[in-house]
């Protein structure tokens, strides 16, 4: 069963009014995206609206099922990297509020048939959007060991890289690399002095997932957009889960948050941006030790939320 992470935080750091737009730009089984719609609902004059964004078919099936009752939600499948072109053919100029859930859901994880859990036996796919041609399979076929190095590296935090990349290859040079039991067995070759299923494991599928579906690109480019998208005192919401994306979230949050100057090339003054925003979580939220109890997942997620100023960089 999925369950949202940080459900109450993020939707409290949302601060909906009940005429305000908001954007569920990674919309899952729906489970913030339905408390956001409960607080619109709450309001006895209420003129919200609520997006609702998914890339994964299957999600936007679950979501549409389950927000039918809110006459104003609107889900769609979409990229939340494409955010403004979406928003844009919606004809949303501005928005009160953008909530990012990165990273994987719990029901893409309990399917067999969509690869990414080492503890499910299932093909090498690791698409969430399933329309998509690049899958685990074909991603591993077209790497050499260098950039699987890399990826093993940038997007794992997974130290014996070399080891690991050279065993994956020999088993697809060899044509033994179909499925993610697969997988996972070519991590225990890699490291057969480790009892038991290597912690690895699960930073090698999801580095490998996380490269199948550019996770870390379109996170940055959604973040940017949905900065230029907020209108005054709207709030940005985002919930990571490893240091990958929590990098990414610090470093476009803390750009927006300061003055941006831009240079001619004969090094004078061209265009000087006030700051965008205001960080309004120093240090991230964190699940407390009862959510993490009843939901595993939620071990590592970290929440930043900022507010939008006012296009002169003041309060609104």
């Amino acid at each position: 069963m999925h369950v949202a992470v940080l459900a109450g935080p993020a939707v409290e750091w949302l601060n909906v009014r009940g005429d305000g737009t908001y954007v569920d730009c990674t919309v899952g089984a729906a489970g913030h995206a339905e408390r956001i719609a409960e607080q619109l609902a709450g309001f006895s004059s209420s003129q919200g609206r609520l997006i609702a964004l998914d890339r994964d078919p299957a999600a936007v099936a679950v979501a549409e099922k389950r927000l039918s009752r809110f006459s104003f939600a609107t889900v769609q499948q979409a990229n939340y990297g494409e955010l403004d072109t979406v928003l844009a053919r919606l004809g949303i100029a501005r928005v009160d509020g953008v909530l990012i859930d990165a990273g994987i859901s719990s029901m893409q994880l309990d399917e067999d048939a969509r690869g990414f859990s080492f503890q499910r036996d299932g093909p090498l796919d690791m698409r969430m959007d399933t329309t998509q041609t690049t899958t685990a399979s074909t991603l591993l076929a077209s790497v050499d060991e260098r950039e699987l190095v890399r990826v093993l590296k940038e997007y794992g935090d997974v130290r014996p890289a070399r080891r690991i990349a050279k065993a994956i290859l020999e088993r697809l040079a060899r044509g033994a690399l179909a499925t993610t039991g697969d997988l996972a067995e070519a991590v225990r070759e890699a490291l057969p002095f480790v009892h038991g299923v290597p912690s690895e494991t699960r930073s090698v599928f999801q580095a490998i997932r996380i490269a199948v579906n550019e996770e870390l690109r379109w996170l940055e480019r959604g973040l940017k957009s949905a900065v230029e998208l907020l209108a005054p005192m709207a709030r940005l919401v985002i919930i990571s889960f490893h240091s990958g994306e929590d990098r990414i979230v610090k470093n476009v949050l803390r750009r927006a948050s300061r003055k941006q100057t831009e240079f001619h090339l004969d090094g004078r003054t061209r265009r000087i941006w006030p700051p965008r925003l205001r960080l309004l979580t120093p240090k991230p939220i964190l699940p407390d030790a009862e959510e993490v109890r009843q939901n595993p997942r939620a071990h590592s997620a970290k929440l930043r939320a900022a507010e939008r100023l006012a296009d002169d960089g003041g309060q609104a």
